[in-house]
């Protein structure tokens, strides 16, 4: 991970909770195929420095198919086809910028510029969404949250669907902290507020009132 990430995270490192969970890991990816690749695991915080941080998108866990998890929530890498959320996200952002659409899945370039694009789970077993859940990711990703809360001010958390929003007592509200919220960009949801939200517009607006570079979302 980016090395300003862990001059705030290294007391984690050292819990009997994150030492559980490294352990339980290895022998998950030892005795079955799980993703992300592990080298990718902290792709979130490698890619996104807490220094240039301005915004965070919350996901669930990893995709659970071949190929597809990159250690970015929403995101794949280049050359797969785009999962159903994803194309949804995709969908948005052209009816708020009537861009054209992308030819790659990968959002390595939104965080890049300080979006953070941060799963609660980092891992998943292949084919078993879930699978990973309370295994002790959910305490790690919610001291970043927190971390972000507490030490960042003016930053957007777009918050979709029920998990995401779950997250939002995590959030400070004395730190002028920007909170979207609306429902998940799934298929059986996106049409439920998703669809017409202008979050990426709206983040746009707010980074621009702050003084801040605006995301290039396409």
């Amino acid at each position: 991970m980016n090395y300003d990430w862990s001059l705030f995270l290294k007391k984690e490192y050292k819990k009997p909770y994150f030492r559980r969970l490294m352990k339980q890991l290895k022998i998950e990816y030892k005795n079955f195929i799980c993703f992300p690749k592990k080298e990718k695991i902290f792709s979130s915080l490698k890619y996104c420095s807490f220094q240039e941080l301005k915004v965070v998108i919350l996901g669930q866990d990893p995709y659970f198919q071949e190929n597809q998890a990159d250690g970015l929530c929403f995101s794949v890498p280049n050359g797969v086809p785009f999962p159903p959320s994803l194309k949804n996200i995709f969908i948005e952002i052209k009816n708020c910028f009537n861009n054209s659409f992308p030819s790659s899945g990968s959002l390595t370039h939104w965080a890049e510029q300080g979006v953070l694009l941060l799963n609660s789970i980092l891992t998943v077993r292949k084919g078993s969404p879930g699978s990973h859940k309370n295994m002790g990711w959910e305490f790690f990703t919610d001291q970043i949250i927190k971390t972000i809360s507490n030490k960042k001010k003016n930053i957007v958390f777009l918050l979709w669907g029920k998990y995401a929003q779950k997250k939002i007592f995590l959030i400070n509200s004395f730190h002028n902290h920007y909170i979207l919220k609306t429902s998940h960009p799934s298929p059986f949801s996106a049409h439920l507020g998703f669809f017409g939200s202008k979050h990426f517009l709206k983040t746009n607006e707010f980074l621009y009132e702050k003084g801040k570079k605006t995301i290039i979302w396409v």
